[in-house]
């Protein structure tokens, strides 16, 4: 299965799960609910989720005057990818990483931080840069934030089937009580695990099809291979204040956390991505 139907596959996955959880709560109400729900949260997420995260971050966009290495750099990596040229942002934090943002090519966006501008060489943030773009060109930044935006509505939603089996809403006239109640409250609890692991699936896809597209927009896989080697160590020694619900947007995960925590994480095993790129 290719990285575009098994992404295909598991976003749809993300909307039946959603649609019928509105069911299980409303009915053919709840669903109609849950449908119109849905489709607003997308069209929110697909114009103003880069605002929100640059924003959130604190991110200075830069011109060629104020940061010329770094633009030009970007530049000459977008031409190679086909890529319109995306807005160049600086976050300023010390820990190293990077992310990119946008709901298309046209309106693509990448912030990195000061910290990964003093850590890699030129050969490793060219690796970089082109992982990020290769996200834009691939339209991953659209995809993660429809996948986070319908996780997050998911586990909203089973919130509320939770509470509803509590204190008794959300049965159909027909369903015994006893039983409705039980599932209701066993899809509550059920409902955001899935949604997760769907969310997760979707991410670390994503994230192994930006490491390959970046190796070829850089030209060479052995830049972006050494600086996900160095940065997995140093964001180890300098996590980064980020929020979970963004953390898949990194190159790598920005959050701290031991084996357990990584069997959770949006991103692919750090190693394994090195073993695929030097494969290359």
């Amino acid at each position: 299965m290719t990285n575009v139907l098994r992404t295909t596959v598991l976003l749809a996955a993300l909307t039946a799960l959603f649609l019928v959880i509105g069911g299980a709560i409303g009915g053919n109400q709840g669903l109609f609910i849950a449908f119109v729900f849905a489709l607003l949260m997308n069209f929110a997420s697909y114009w103003f989720s880069d605002k929100i995260v640059l924003t959130m971050y604190r991110a200075r966009e830069v011109s060629i005057h104020e940061a010329p290495e770094l633009y030009r750099l970007v530049q000459r990596l977008a031409q190679r990818a086909g890529i319109p040229m995306p807005r160049v942002y600086i976050i300023p934090s010390d820990a190293p990483n990077a992310f990119a943002t946008g709901r298309n090519p046209q309106h693509g966006a990448l912030a990195v931080t000061e910290g990964i501008l003093r850590l890699l060489d030129e050969d490793e943030l060219a690796g970089v840069l082109a992982h990020e773009l290769g996200h834009i060109r691939n339209r991953d930044t659209l995809i993660m934030t429809v996948a986070a935006t319908l996780a997050g509505a998911i586990t909203m939603l089973a919130h509320m089937a939770q509470w509803g089996a509590i204190f008794g809403f959300g049965r159909r006239d027909d369903e015994d009580s006893g039983g409705g109640m039980l599932g209701l409250l066993l899809m509550a609890i059920l409902a955001p695990i899935a949604a997760t692991l769907i969310q997760l699936a979707i991410s670390r896809s994503r994230e192994y099809f930006a490491d390959s597209t970046g190796a070829a927009i850089a030209g060479a896989p052995s830049g972006l291979a050494r600086a996900l080697e160095k940065l997995h160590y140093a964001s180890q020694r300098l996590p980064m204040e980020a929020n979970p619900a963004t953390a898949h947007l990194f190159i790598v995960n920005p959050l701290a956390g031991g084996s357990w925590v990584n069997l959770f994480s949006t991103h692919p095993p750090i190693e394994e991505r090195i073993r695929r790129l030097r494969r290359l």
